[in-house]
């Protein structure tokens, strides 16, 4: 279970960072991804981020609710 507190403020850097497909440093389960945001998917009342990464250019997709940390790079 993530521990990311969704404040809308964290969800605002989130979607501004898939918008403008800013580079994203996700931890989960105490493992770091960076990734370049590509779209926020919401189904079923989850939702979830889709990263490209920019080592393999495989699409990567990361529950929100899963996430322990995150934070948009410059």
């Amino acid at each position: 279970m993530g521990s990311v507190r969704w404040t809308p403020q964290r969800m605002e850097q989130l979607e501004r960072a898939t918008r403008l497909h800013r580079r994203v440093v996700l931890m989960r389960r105490g493992t770091e991804f960076i990734v370049v945001a590509r779209r926020l998917l919401h189904h079923g009342g989850q939702e979830a981020l889709v990263g490209l990464s920019p080592m393999t250019g495989e699409e990567l997709r990361f529950e929100l609710e899963d996430l322990d940390d995150f934070q948009v790079l410059p």
